[in-house]
């Protein structure tokens, strides 16, 4: 993945921090670790001190772009689901539910890493 960096696509996939992309915006790197804290986040990024909550209630934004990103994910899952495995249109929709309640973390936090994009832009590093 470095040699994305310096893309919105790598702080998007990443979680990095959108300004300088050196870490992690959120308190646990990995989705899964605490399933309880997958959207904890740090309130600045240590290096470069960008504040990730713009305003109050900031992610509310996120909701708009997770339909989107959950759509791609159970279209996704249709696709495999019906064509490589040729399974019946139930048996697809069960696998849909199923991999939505599965990636729902995954989902999430890349909503909200589009998000915080749209506003936040990559700065690079001035060589003194």
């Amino acid at each position: 993945m470095k040699f994305l960096k310096g893309t919105k696509v790598y702080s998007i996939l990443t979680g990095a921090c959108p300004v300088c992309h050196e870490e992690s915006m959120y308190k646990h790197p990995n989705p899964y670790s605490s399933i309880f804290q997958t959207l904890s986040m740090n309130e600045r990024c240590s290096h470069c001190q960008t504040k990730y909550k713009i305003e109050p209630s900031f992610f509310y934004g996120a909701m708009y772009v997770s339909y989107p990103v959950g759509i791609a994910f159970a279209v996704a899952a249709f696709i495999i689901a019906n064509f490589f495995f040729e399974l019946t249109l139930l048996q697809s929709f069960f696998i849909i539910v199923g991999t939505l309640i599965v990636f729902m973390p995954i989902i999430m936090r890349l909503a909200r890493n589009i998000w915080i994009n749209f506003f936040k832009h990559f700065k690079k590093k001035s060589k003194h």
